[in-house]
Order: C-alpha cells, then sequence, then structure tokens
C-alpha cells in the first residue's frame, strides 16, 4: 500500500453508541423476565444466590416476547449500521454506492446482574468480530456517581484502547499526548447499546447500588451474503 505525501491517522478503534426508543417498555419487563432465568438457572447449576449472576449464552432463542423480536431487530439494524461505518474505507467504494447485503449472526447472547461491589476483570471476546452490551436496569446517575468509595466510576464499562499496551513504563511527552487517555469511561444509561469490536479489551468496573446493574451482552461475526469474506491477500512474510 502506498501512502501518498501528508498525514496520516492508521488504525482507528471504532465504538457505536445507540438508544433504544423503546427501553422504558422494555426493560422492566426484561428484569422480570431474567429474574425468572436467574432462578431457573442457577437451581439447575446448584449455585447459591450471590452479588454476580451470568446466565446461559443462548438468551437470542430463549425469550418469546414480540417486545424482545423487537430488541432483537433494533440491535441486528444497529449493528448493520456500525459495521458499516467502521468498514466506509476498506470496502470497496461501489458497496457504498449501492449498499452491502451482509449476514450478521449473533454468535451468542446473555444478560448478567451485578451489586454489592462485584465487577467482571479485563478480557476480551473471541470467535466473533464485534460485541455489544446493552443495559438494561442501574441506579439513577445522581445515586450511582454518589457511592462512597466507587463515585463517578461505580458501574461504569472502561473500555482500553490500543496504546495502554505501549504505556506501561513507557516515555510520555507532549510528542506523544495522542496516546492519552488510553481509556474510556462509558456510563451505564438503561436503553443505551455499545458496540465494539470483539478484540478491544473493556472491564466492568465494581458496582454497588440499590438496583442491580443488569446488562445484555453479546458477540456477533458480519459475512458477506454471498461470496467470500475476503478483501486482500495475505500480508507477506
Amino acid at each position: 500500500m502506498a501512502l501518498a505525501p501528508g498525514f496520516h491517522a492508521l488504525w482507528p478503534t471504532p465504538l457505536g453508541v445507540h438508544r433504544y426508543a423503546e427501553a422504558d417498555a422494555l426493560n422492566p419487563l426484561l428484569v422480570r423476565v431474567f429474574g425468572a432465568l436467574r432462578a431457573t438457572q442457577s437451581h439447575a447449576r446448584g449455585e447459591a444466590p450471590g452479588a454476580f449472576f451470568a446466565s446461559d449464552d443462548d438468551l437470542l432463542g430463549r425469550v418469546q416476547l414480540p417486545e424482545w423480536q423487537r430488541f432483537v431487530r433494533f440491535v441486528v439494524e444497529s449493528l448493520r449500521d456500525t459495521v458499516t461505518r467502521a468498514n466506509a474505507a476498506a470496502w470497496p467504494p461501489s458497496w457504498a454506492e449501492r449498499g452491502v447485503d451482509l449476514q450478521l449472526r449473533v454468535e451468542g447472547m446473555w444478560f448478567q446482574a451485578a451489586n454489592g461491589g462485584a465487577f467482571h476483570d479485563v478480557h476480551t471476546h473471541g470467535n466473533a468480530s464485534w460485541s455489544g452490551v446493552y443495559c438494561v436496569q442501574v441506579d439513577a446517575p445522581d445515586v450511582r456517581r454518589a457511592h462512597p468509595v466507587y463515585g463517578v466510576a461505580n458501574g461504569v464499562t472502561r473500555f482500553y484502547g490500543p496504546p495502554f499496551a505501549h504505556l506501561g513504563g513507557a516515555h510520555v511527552d507532549l510528542g506523544n499526548a495522542y496516546l492519552q487517555p488510553p481509556h474510556v469511561d462509558v456510563e451505564p444509561v438503561p436503553g443505551q447499546l455499545v458496540l465494539f469490536p470483539a478484540w478491544l479489551a473493556h472491564h466492568a468496573l465494581p458496582y454497588a447500588g440499590m438496583l442491580e446493574r443488569v446488562i445484555v451482552s453479546f458477540n456477533a461475526s458480519v459475512h458477506a451474503a454471498g461470496g467470500s469474506d475476503r478483501l486482500h491477500d495475505y500480508a507477506g512474510a
């Protein structure tokens, strides 16, 4: 690849933030449905009630409600929009003119509930190109941020950008100020869907509140509806 003279900002990290218009009606329903699933799955696993719970990852087909089907359509449409924007410069220009026929596969979907300081340590997601997290329930912003220990970081999702791995002991001055900050905190907002590359390291910080922090997470892959996914030759050794 030949680069023309000038400035080039390479390898950006895409992130999509969407809001579901029907969240006020959907979310209380999901809290009730998830409560029943949690009781059933906890009993089957022989688990005692605790500060953290993660369901099986078959949530996509397990919930059979019209409200849920509309939510899934919102997820798919939001993912299609974010993926298209993220790949605008990488896909063939002709695709932008006539559109792209994509096959989006949700590889797994599950819910998590946390309270009492529970957290999910730094991790990435495998076997997918994109992941997402939808906030179902959490304390109101002023209540959540007022926690005496966690403060504004109470229950946020922290995304660690690629520069994070290069700042351990690295030199920092005005010349590489573009590496700062190496992470971004996204506050939990009921009805908010955040889409991110599955390779992006992230961390659900400790949460404690009056309400449980309930989220829906999923992984997805994106393919051409017909033909090959391959657009570039393999890099030389």
